[in-house]
């Protein structure tokens, strides 16, 4: 009996151990924006995160998350994108497609954005995880089919908010590693260094959204 016991706490225990997630990695840390990595069991892909403080409040960068055509502006390598479907103010689908470099295809994907806040807190989540098939699979794209995708954002006393944003997604297809690399790591900063940017924009500026305290 207590070998039986004994067996079944180290199975436990190693059980534990492997699905223990990796710490993250400093991979960037420039214009005070930090970008970290880390492996993902079984996906030759690391995801991503992203922290740093915004000149913003939480309705103005809502705001420009939920702009889809203006994504445009400040999204890595972003080709084209639209409006799928509004399900409320806080909620829609989208389409979106990514430029990649000759001779790797297209990607695209669906994503799906809800916007949330913790009613003591204030912190807002935005969630964006993809959906593969809502609209066809188009020629000579390859369809991104797994992608999560997280923004929280914590509004400060300094008229400041913080900003965390976590990511990974499965590009399909066979990638080579240069381009992974630059998507992964070059991506995301490139994205906030234009994110900062497109969130001084006089659309923006004074938004107030109905569903948000602040």
């Amino acid at each position: 009996m207590y070998r039986k016991i004994t067996l079944l706490l180290l199975f436990i225990i190693t059980l534990t151990i492997a699905n223990a997630e990796e710490p993250w990695t400093l991979s960037t840390n420039k214009e005070g924006i930090k970008v970290y990595t880390r492996h993902v069991p079984n996906s030759k892909i690391k995801a991503i995160k992203v922290e740093c403080s915004l000149n913003a409040t939480p309705a103005q960068l809502v705001a420009v998350l939920l702009d889809i055509k203006g994504s445009q502006d400040w999204v890595y390598h972003t080709k084209s994108v639209s409006l799928i479907k509004q399900v409320s103010p806080s909620e829609l689908y989208y389409y979106s497609e990514v430029s990649v470099p000759w001779p790797v295809h297209n990607r695209d994907f669906i994503a799906h954005i809800k916007v949330t806040q913790d009613p003591t807190t204030k912190v807002v989540t935005v969630d964006a995880p993809c959906l593969p098939d809502m609209i066809p699979v188009k020629e000579d794209i390859v369809r991104i089919e797994h992608s999560v995708g997280k923004w929280v954002i914590t509004p400060s006393d300094n008229g400041q908010i913080k900003v965390e944003y976590t990511l990974h997604v499965d590009a399909g297809g066979s990638v080579p590693a240069w381009l992974l690399n630059m998507f992964i790591t070059q991506g995301p900063m490139e994205s906030f260094k234009k994110l900062k940017v497109q969130l001084q924009k006089p659309v923006y500026k004074n938004t107030k959204i109905a569903y948000l305290t602040e």
